[in-house]
């Protein structure tokens, strides 16, 4: 028997999700990105992306538009050739450059998912999460944890917090969790805090 929170309808409308063109070397990265965008369907959340139509990208955005929700894919022109390959799925947003690219992506989003990545996925979480903590936005970012991908991460930032350079309350601006309905409940209870 499912949850509520499963099936219920969540208060994000649009979930910007950050995540690589490669699919990474586990399959358990791949199967993470195929529940993630069952998880925004289950839950009525139209997906906003990078625009790609291959590795974790393509993934999920063909199981999210495939299962009847909104796609938005905000790419830049230049990239376009080496990140699409094949039909693109739901609508596209050709972009200038990466700035612009990340602004639009923040502009139609309610909240963040950052997925296994490389810089770019890093880069993309670091900047909404600096946007928030400049109270810029006050929506929550995520980070999907995949079989502790992120461990050394976290243990960065705790280094961080530890050396007087991140506040304990800055922190606690990344919510996180292993698997994707424990993530999307999570940001759902998030409350900001100034």
């Amino acid at each position: 028997m499912e949850r509520e929170t499963d099936t219920k309808r969540s208060k994000f409308k649009r979930i910007c999700v950050f995540c690589g063109s490669s699919e990474g070397k586990k399959d358990s990265y791949k199967d993470a990105a195929i529940e993630l965008g069952m998880v925004l369907v289950t839950r009525k959340i139209d997906l906003v992306y990078g625009g790609g139509s291959i590795g974790l990208m393509g993934l999920i955005s063909q199981v999210v538009h495939d299962n009847g929700r909104h796609v938005i894919g905000v790419i830049p022109k230049a990239l376009m050739l080496k990140e699409i390959t094949g039909e693109t799925v739901g609508e596209v947003k050709a972009v200038e450059d990466m700035h612009q690219r990340k602004a639009e992506m923040a502009k139609l989003s309610d909240a963040f998912i950052a997925l296994p990545g490389g810089y770019g996925t890093l880069e993309e979480l670091f900047e909404v999460t600096t946007w928030a903590q400049l109270c810029i936005h006050n929506k929550p970012v995520g980070l999907l944890n995949v079989d502790g991908y992120y461990n050394s991460l976290f243990s960065f930032i705790d280094k961080a917090v530890e050396e007087g350079f991140i506040s304990p309350n800055a922190r606690r601006l990344i919510v996180s969790a292993p698997t994707p309905k424990d993530l999307l409940q999570n940001m759902e209870e998030y409350n900001p805090t100034p």
